[in-house]
C-alpha cells in the first residue's frame, strides 16, 4: 500500500461532502487535482471507494469503513504532531467550535490574546443555529459550542462568558412608536422572527406566549445579520440580543423600546461533553478563558 496521508485527507473531505466540486472549494485545490488524488488512492484498492449514479457521487459501504479508519489514523498522527510540538515545548492543535450565530460577536474576544500567545494553535469557528450547534455537541464533532440556553439531555461542562440580554428594538425612524410598547400593541406591529432552530427564535416566542401576545404578521429570516438589517430598514419589530447591535444603538440606527418582561438575560457559555477528554491546546483555551474573562468582559462587554 502506497497511499499517502494528503489522498487520504482529500477522501475524508469528499466523504464528507459528497462532491468533487465542494472538495475542492474547501481544501483550495483544483477539480482536477482531486480527481487525481483520489484515482491514486483507488488504485491501492480493488474494490471501489466511490461510485456515480447519474451525477451524484455516492460512497460505496467499503469506502464508508475506509473514511472510518482514515479518520482514526490521521486523528493519531495529529497527536504524533502534538506530542513532538510539546516536546519541543510548543503548545500546538486545532480547536473546533461550533457557535450560535450571534456567539459570533463574543467568542472572538476571548480568543484573540490566547491565539497571539500560542500561535502553533488554530481554531475554526462554525457559526450554525442552535439546534445544529447541540447536534455537534451530542456528535462529538467539535470541541466546544457556544449555547447562551444550555440544551436539555446533554451532560456538559460550561464555562461562563457573559450574561445574554435580550430587548424588544425597532429602528429609530420607525413610524408611530412611543416612548414606551406594552403587549397589547406589539401584536399590531409586524414581527420579525429568527429560523427555527434558532435559540434567540425560542426566546422570542416563548415571552410572546407568556404574555399572549397575537401575532397578525410576521416575517422570518435565516440570520441575525438578516433579522438586524430588516428591523433597521423599518419592516418591523424584533426581540434581540444587545449584543448583536451594539453599533446600531452607538450610531442611533436603532432603539430598544421599553417592554414589560423584557430584558430577557440568559448566560453565553463556553460549553463541552462531561467526562470528554480535552487536548492540551483545549485544556489551554479553557484555563486561560476562566483566568482572564473578568478582564475580557471589562475591555469589551463593559
Amino acid at each position: 500500500m502506497n497511499y499517502t496521508l494528503h489522498q487520504l485527507r482529500i477522501f475524508i473531505k469528499v466523504c464528507e461532502l459528497q462532491s468533487i466540486t465542494k472538495a475542492s472549494e474547501a481544501l483550495y485545490l483544483t477539480q482536477p487535482a482531486i480527481s487525481i488524488q483520489l484515482k491514486k488512492l483507488q488504485d491501492e484498492f480493488e474494490i471501489p471507494l466511490t461510485e456515480v449514479i447519474g451525477r451524484q457521487l455516492y460512497i460505496t459501504d467499503f469506502g464508508r469503513q475506509i473514511y472510518d479508519l482514515a479518520l482514526e489514523l490521521l486523528a493519531k498522527v495529529d497527536q504524533i504532531e502534538t506530542a513532538t510540538d510539546q516536546y519541543k515545548g510548543l503548545l500546538t492543535g486545532h480547536i473546533r467550535i461550533a457557535s450560535a450565530s450571534t456567539g459570533k460577536y463574543v467568542i472572538p474576544y476571548f480568543l484573540t490574546e490566547f491565539m497571539r500567545q500560542h500561535p502553533g494553535v488554530n481554531i475554526s469557528i462554525d457559526v450554525i443555529n442552535k439546534t445544529n450547534v447541540v447536534e455537534s455537541l451530542r456528535e462529538n464533532t467539535v470541541d466546544f459550542a457556544m449555547v447562551s440556553v444550555e440544551p436539555q439531555n446533554l451532560a456538559l461542562e460550561c464555562v461562563p462568558l457573559i450574561q445574554n440580554e435580550l430587548y424588544l428594538v425597532a429602528s429609530t425612524n420607525y413610524p408611530g412608536l412611543g416612548k414606551r410598547m406594552t403587549t397589547k400593541k406589539l401584536g399590531q406591529h409586524t414581527l420579525i422572527f429568527r429560523e427555527s432552530g434558532s435559540a434567540t427564535r425560542t426566546v422570542m416566542k416563548s415571552f410572546l406566549d407568556r404574555n399572549q401576545v397575537q401575532v397578525k404578521r410576521s416575517m422570518e429570516l435565516v440570520s441575525n445579520e438578516a433579522v438586524k438589517q430588516a428591523v433597521r430598514a423599518g419592516l418591523g419589530l424584533s426581540i434581540m440580543p444587545q449584543i448583536g447591535i451594539r453599533s446600531e444603538l452607538l450610531l442611533n440606527n436603532m432603539r430598544i423600546l421599553p417592554i414589560k418582561g423584557l430584558p430577557i438575560v440568559t448566560q453565553w457559555n463556553l460549553a463541552y461533553g462531561r467526562g470528554k477528554k480535552l487536548s492540551p491546546a483545549s485544556r489551554a483555551l479553557v484555563d486561560y478563558i476562566r483566568l482572564n474573562k473578568a478582564q475580557i468582559s471589562v475591555e469589551h462587554f463593559s
